[in-house]
């Protein structure tokens, strides 16, 4: 459910072609996830990857998934070489937690969201979502006496559908935010 929203469509030249981003402030309420978190350095990077994918196979798990074809990465940047992930399914208040599974309450938050489509790269996708919030009116939501070690998007939210190809995904991006002072 989106209580409010507002959209800016960009269009960047290059190449030949016009490439479109699709920016919406929005409103999400607070929900709870069950997962798996991983904590650690970029260069264990090839696990997080293995994880994703286990929670992926065992989102029969959840029988009270919300969408089980919507699988979030919640990803906090919370260590200088590395960050905290998780890979989580929305779920339902009746849902326990399966053995070797961790629980996630996400509050109500706002977010500048966008989609990564299939073909584009990553990491320009992000370079559009910081070029935005460099213009706008808004900053990344930082939780209050937690120390980040990404300055520029210390939060990062992802909803990956289940027929993403992993080699080339398409996913939403939602950064949180808050309104500048």
């Amino acid at each position: 459910m989106v209580y409010g929203h507002t959209r800016l469509i960009v269009l960047e030249e290059g190449a030949n072609i016009m490439k479109g981003y699709e920016f919406e402030v929005v409103t999400q309420p607070a929900y709870r996830a069950i997962g798996l978190k991983w904590d650690g350095p970029w260069s264990d990077i090839s696990q997080l990857k293995a994880m994703i994918q286990e929670v992926s196979q065992r989102v029969g798990e959840l029988e009270h998934a919300v969408n089980p074809q919507i699988q979030l990465g919640l990803s906090y940047h919370l260590r200088p070489d590395g960050f905290v992930h998780y890979s989580a399914y929305e779920v339902t208040d009746e849902q326990d937690v399966p053995e070797g599974m961790v629980e996630i309450a996400v509050p109500e938050m706002t977010y500048l969201m966008t989609q990564h489509q299939k073909g584009q790269d990553i990491g320009q996708t992000y370079n559009e979502v910081w070029n935005w919030m460099t213009k706008s009116e808004y900053d990344p939501y930082r939780e209050p006496s937690v120390q980040y070690f990404d300055d520029y998007l210390p939060i990062k939210h992802e909803r990956y559908p289940a027929d993403r190809d992993l080699e080339d995904p398409h996913f939403d991006i939602l950064i949180p935010i808050i309104k500048q002072r």
